[in-house]
């Protein structure tokens, strides 16, 4: 941790305006103010980030394409990051008693909302948008002038009268300004009301790393965490006086110098798509500074865009206010809101390649985050889950009407209805449950589907005994410990399973981490037992070595296997040992995580490998070290495949900044 963001002071233009903090309901005002500027800002990033074209399809170049690639990647950590904050903002004002705020009045956000200083529109990928970026994540302290494409009116203030107690805006020069308030206004009432009384929330009412492992979350208990939440979001961009090289207001300096320089090297270059300042969904009362989109097709792409970005601040509002007993759905809500949002970036880089309308020749549709009347958190039970997953199941429908068979997004509507299919729903046929009893444990299927894959499989009296070439690690357990059954080097027949008493076969079978040995019993051998707990192994600079009943996108594959988390292999998500080839280094030795014994320590494990994303884990299981220690024990775990992760071996979305590529 560097040193306290919070412990300069400076004054702009005279005297700085004083953010006064007296009491909780304050407190919990201006935590929304933050809230709503992160939310905002993270909106205007990401208009940003899909206006730019996808590649050659585009007309891009192949050179073009890759520095608008790296573009897309910058900007979509920094709205990552932003993502964090808000989160952060959230945790700090359950913390305090209050609740997370995910509203905001629908784009141009109004000016008086937040303080004269911040202007938030939504505005293409331009020079303009890097400067206006740069303006908004300048170091407190720092004196520059926004772009000239973003005019602010003249200045107003925003002051609450002495000696009131209904809380009102406030003034702050920059958003590091406003920061700094917010942690004198905690240290001011934790010496008025007691740190213990000011932070009197449930800690489980936070959404936590466990369950969203976004860069730098964490949960706030007291006041040295809620002073180190607050440096994150400082350090991490918005207003650190000694910014990092990962700093947003880096990033964004970085992004400005390369656009000039390839701006100069060809004047004609176009990375981004032509798309509307400030579009609006309906005909505007006043329409000055907003584009009406009006095209047919852009209309039905817009509506869709939307639907599917409220729905995924549902399913994040929804993650709040969960006690332990509810953390299986807040796991869920928020794995759904990545998910949605992954189907949201498709569907709003193609909105961004159709015309607005007739009216407006020449401009492009583009993301209007139009926001519902209302995001409030619905109440836990059978009516939260049939609201959500009915939902979803409409957007699935529309999104199958907009993009038929032989679309490039014909597999959005899909996507939908997997995540509709994870909520469990009152009345619907149950789901298998999560603990299986030990006299009745699934037995693992044939590893592999065609001859192709198997190299070896020969019956024996007791067993079929096969081998799966695409799974090996040559780990050796097989020739090295039954070699008159598993002959190395030889032309021919070279898998006995005769030459060796049954259960010390057995034995062998099961001690092949990867899963490439296998055999289906016969007459009075028993199959291969499930463990008795799901756990992985993290292979020092190797692979994850898994013991589970797993199932991979939906198909069982047995009860042990090594996956990828080099990023390198090219049998993922399998391990084929390319990581010796690649120099991969990851400690199979990282610090135990605080965690609780499982209730249950077995059952089906779900791996769902994201699309250039990580190992997104559901079920029961412990993450061990490669001794054996115990490193952390979850019932959902988003797992680095990228490599690249410095969180492993859990992702921290690396893989967004790396270009990591699988489906």
């Amino acid at each position: 941790m560097q040193k306290s963001s919070f412990k300069g002071e400076f004054h702009m233009n005279g005297e700085e305006p004083k953010i006064r903090i007296g009491d909780r309901e304050e407190l919990i005002y201006m935590l929304a103010e933050a809230a709503a500027i992160e939310h905002n800002v993270m909106c205007c990033y990401l208009y940003g980030i899909w206006s730019l074209k996808r590649g050659e399809q585009d007309g891009l170049t192949p050179e073009q394409a890759e520095i608008v690639q790296g573009w897309k990647r910058a900007m979509t950590m920094v709205a990552v990051e932003e993502m964090t904050h808000l989160t952060l903002v959230g945790n700090l004002a359950c913390a305090i008693g209050g609740a997370p705020h995910l509203s905001h009045p629908n784009f141009p956000i109004p000016f008086g909302y937040h303080a004269s200083g911040i202007d938030l529109e939504l505005f293409g990928f331009s020079q303009a948008l890097i400067d206006h970026a740069i303006f908004l994540e300048r170091p407190e302290g720092m004196e520059l002038h926004d772009s000239p494409e973003f005019v602010h009116p003249s200045d107003y203030h925003r002051s609450p009268p002495r000696g009131t107690i209904m809380p009102s805006a406030q003034d702050y020069e920059t958003i590091g300004h406003l920061y700094r308030g917010i942690s004198h206004g905690l240290d001011v009432l934790s010496r008025k009301l007691g740190e213990e009384n000011l932070f009197c929330g449930d800690e489980d009412d936070q959404i936590s790393p466990a369950d969203a492992p976004l860069p730098g979350l964490m949960t706030v208990t007291d006041l040295a965490s809620a002073r180190e939440a607050l440096e994150t979001i400082v350090e991490q961009g918005e207003g650190a006086p000694e910014h990092t090289e990962d700093s947003h207001y880096q990033a964004f300096l970085t992004m400005r110098s390369n656009l000039e320089e390839m701006m100069a090297r060809d004047p004609d270059f176009e990375p981004a798509f032509p798309v509307a300042r400030n579009p609006v969904m309906q005909e505007p009362v006043e329409a000055e500074g907003k584009v009406w989109i009006t095209d047919p097709e852009a209309v039905k792409v817009l509506d869709l865009a939307n639907a599917i970005y409220n729905h995924m601040l549902r399913f994040l509002v929804q993650s709040f206010g969960r006690d332990r007993e509810g953390a299986d759905h807040k796991r869920l809500f928020t794995t759904l809101a990545r998910e949605m949002m992954s189907a949201l970036t498709p569907v709003c880089e193609h909105l961004a390649s159709l015309p607005a309308g007739p009216e407006n020749p020449g401009v492009n549709a583009g993301m209007t985050f139009t926001m519902l009347r209302d995001i409030a958190r619905l109440p836990d039970g059978h009516g939260e889950m049939r609201v959500l997953s009915e939902r979803i199941l409409e957007m699935a429908h529309q999104a199958g009407q907009i993009f038929p068979e032989g679309h490039e997004l014909e597999g959005i509507a899909d996507a939908l209805r997997g995540m509709a299919a994870k909520i469990v729903v009152p009345g619907a046929p149950p789901k298998p449950p999560k603990h299986v009893p030990h006299d009745d444990k699934p037995k693992p299927e044939k590893v592999a589907e065609t001859e192709e894959d198997v190299i070896g499989r020969e019956e024996g009296r007791d067993m079929i005994l096969s081998f799966d070439t695409s799974r090996c690690i040559h780990a050796r357990f097989c020739v090295l410990g039954a070699p008159e059954v598993f002959l190395a080097n030889v032309v021919g027949q070279w898998i006995f399973p005769d030459k060796m008493e049954t259960q010390s076969l057995r034995a062998i079978c099961h001690n092949c981490p990867s899963g490439a040995v296998s055999y289906e019993p016969k007459g009075d051998t028993a199959p291969e037992p499930a463990p008795l707990v799901n756990l992985v192994k993290l292979r020092e600079n190797g692979p994850y070595a898994f013991r589970a009943p797993m199932r991979i996108d939906g198909k069982d594959i047995g009860f042990r296997a090594t996956l990828c988390r080099c990023g390198k292999s090219k049998n993922k998500p399998f391990c084929d040992n390319s990581h010796r080839d690649a120099g991969f280094v990851a400690t199979g030795e990282p610090d135990t995580r605080p965690s609780e014994t499982l209730a249950v320590r077995d059952g089906p494990l779900d791996i769902a490998p994201q699309k250039n994303g990580p190992l997104q884990v559901s079920g029961n299981l412990e993450i061990c070290a490669g001794t054996g220690r115990n490193v952390d024990r979850v019932t959902g775990a988003r797992l680095c495949r990228c490599g690249g992760s410095k969180t492993k071996p859990f992702c921290d979305n690396t893989h967004l900044k790396i270009g990591f590529k699988s489906d």
